[in-house]
């Protein structure tokens, strides 16, 4: 992440020269928040280029953010040197500010989160203190980079073995039912597959998780079969009589939906052979 140095300066307050204990090996500050407390190390840290975190909101609910995750847990040696849930939230507010963020809640004597657009993309940050830490999450925000793409073999035996298969690879915007570019590769082998077997009819069957009223649901998950068959039929040449789009919304869960990972398994397209 590229942010100028000039704006960094002015961040939190920097740590003094002599640090109680040295970070823990392999862990570095965020480049969002290069400076930190002072007298605080780094007692332990995590990475990992796609995850989701609900960053807080009051009354108990939380916003979902998917991405690029960061987990600083800052530490002090001597509880003397913990500051004050009032110091950590204004810091961590205050340096937010300063490089063009928003903070989208808080509570003022024990964290605060907001987001800021850093060349070009949006980044969520959370800070709250504990006693005697410090933890600091911070989510890029992208959409996961999809490693494993079904082929037309395998949507093929899967309808043999269970009458339907789901389509790894198709991707829509939140809410949205525009089938987006990088979709191009799945909607390539489901054609293959229809090419392969002439006889071949299909439902294209939307889903969704359980987020939001049911009816807009109901309605977003045909609107993104529909995307689909159009798709298939005016980009792939597929015969529009062998396709019709429906939605289910998140009737037909394969998963809970209480958690994000079952909810990324929920939002889905599937074949179902006619």
């Amino acid at each position: 992440m590229r942010i100028r140095s000039v704006v960094l300066v002015a961040l939190l307050s920097p740590a003094i020269a002599f640090a109680v204990k040295p970070d823990k090996p392999g862990c570095k500050d965020h480049a969002l928040f290069p400076t930190r407390m002072p007298n605080y190390y780094i007692a332990a840290c995590e990475a990992k280029e796609f995850a989701s975190w609900p960053f807080k909101l009051q009354k108990g609910r939380t916003r979902m953010v998917e991405g690029k995750y960061t987990f600083l847990t800052y530490a002090v040696d001597d509880r003397k040197d913990d500051q004050t849930g009032e110091a950590v939230v204004r810091n961590y507010e205050n340096a937010l500010k300063k490089i063009g963020g928003t903070v989208a809640d808080s509570v003022p004597n024990w964290w605060i989160n907001g987001s800021v657009v850093v060349d070009g993309k949006e980044v969520w940050a959370e800070a709250e203190r504990g006693n005697g830490k410090i933890w600091l999450r911070i989510v890029e925000k992208q959409e996961m980079v999809q490693h494993v793409v079904a082929d037309a073999a395998s949507f093929r035996d899967g309808l043999k073995a269970n009458g339907h298969v789901a389509v790894e690879g198709i991707y829509f915007d939140t809410g949205k039912s525009v089938v987006k570019p990088e979709s191009t590769p799945a909607l390539q082998e489901v054609a293959k597959l229809l090419s392969a077997d002439p006889s071949l009819k299909l439902w294209v069957v939307g889903h969704t998780d359980s987020v939001g009223q049911i009816d807009a649901n109901m309605a977003l998950s045909k609107a993104r079969a529909e995307a689909v068959v159009a798709a298939l039929t005016t980009t792939h040449g597929v015969a529009p009589a062998r396709l019709k789009g429906y939605g289910v919304g998140p009737l037909s869960p394969v998963a809970p939906n209480d958690a994000e990972d079952g909810r990324a398994k929920n939002r889905r397209v599937e074949l179902v052979k006619q």
